[in-house]
């Protein structure tokens, strides 16, 4: 394989996945696309200089829209003027406009591999990519509840003092507002998390509130969030390079749902090759459902 990967977007989030990339030598090859094509060139420029530095040797070719024609995998990244939103579905109205300006252009270069979408709102705009892209389902899918069970598995790790590495389970539905822990798959060491052995009684409505609050903390703080993506991001493309059929929750078409919603799925080379539906409480049943209904509701928009 290339190992070709092609971001669209260089701001925050899609640099910071460009420096993930390069920084782990997840691919051979990578085009940078931005409307403001000094900040593409910029950031090509930078990551060449990190070249005598890092273990393995990455091409980077900035605003060559030609160069997309022949890659593994495109990330769209990109993302409004405006960033502090505290619903993701405001930035809609903006990111649908760009995401279909951009999606013919890259069509017309002759693309045929993997749309990975990071643009929010992630669920409702990945439904639009593949709309517009009229690949299947299979090659169009989005980055999800990814970061919000790494920020899951987070909270829990503190609030239980051991590495979040040894957290299980999963956030799902949609990347927003209406996201909920599914309390019932998450398990420490194959325990459920209920029946782990605390010193006092976990809050896990508080852990809740925790989760769901954790990327607008940073927001406020910083002004924006791209570490925590951009990581996740490129755990997913490497695993996607590597044919690895390893599981992450991500904004996949639901056949019953008829939408793209957060839930675990299995990745490979030519995109989603399975979708897993853990079983869950009759609580989260219904939360997944009314996750879902905000999601069609957005996606009917258009």
């Amino acid at each position: 394989m290339k190992r070709k990967v092609g971001i669209i977007g260089t701001g925050h989030v899609g640099s910071d996945v460009a420096f993930s990339l390069v920084t782990q030598g997840i691919c051979e090859k990578i085009v940078l696309i931005d409307k403001k094509e000094t900040k593409a060139l910029s950031e090509a420029l930078e990551l060449r200089d990190m070249s005598s530095m890092t273990h393995s040797y990455t091409e980077i070719i900035p605003n060559d829209f030609s160069a997309l024609s022949d890659a593994d995998i495109i990330v769209m990244a990109i993302g409004p003027e405006t960033l502090l939103r505290e619903d993701r579905m405001e930035e809609l109205i903006e990111t649908s406009k760009a995401v279909t300006e951009i999606v013919p252009k890259i069509l017309a270069t002759g693309f045929d591999g993997v749309f990975i979408n990071i643009t929010n709102p992630c669920d409702v705009i990945t439904s639009l990519i593949q709309k517009i892209s009229g690949f299947n389902h299979s090659r169009v899918f989005g980055t999800g509840t990814s970061l919000d069970t790494a920020r899951m598995r987070r909270v829990v790790g503190e609030a239980l003092h051991i590495h979040p590495k040894s957290i299980d389970g999963y956030v799902l539905g949609e990347h927003g507002e209406s996201q909920f822990v599914a309390w019932s798959t998450v398990k420490i060491g194959g325990m459920a998390i209920t029946d782990y052995n605390t010193d006092k009684p976990l809050d896990l409505p508080a852990l809740k509130d925790a989760v769901r609050g954790a990327g607008w903390n940073i927001l406020t703080g910083k002004g924006w969030t791209s570490f925590g993506i951009a990581t996740a991001t490129a755990q997913i493309i490497d695993a996607a390079l590597s044919d690895a059929k390893q599981v992450f929750p991500l904004a996949v078409f639901s056949e019953k749902m008829k939408i793209y919603i957060g839930q675990p799925a299995v990745i490979g080379r030519k995109g989603i090759t399975s979708i897993l539906e853990p079983p869950l409480t009759n609580e989260e049943q219904l939360s997944f459902e009314s996750s879902a209904n905000i999601i069609r509701n957005a996606v009917n928009l258009f």
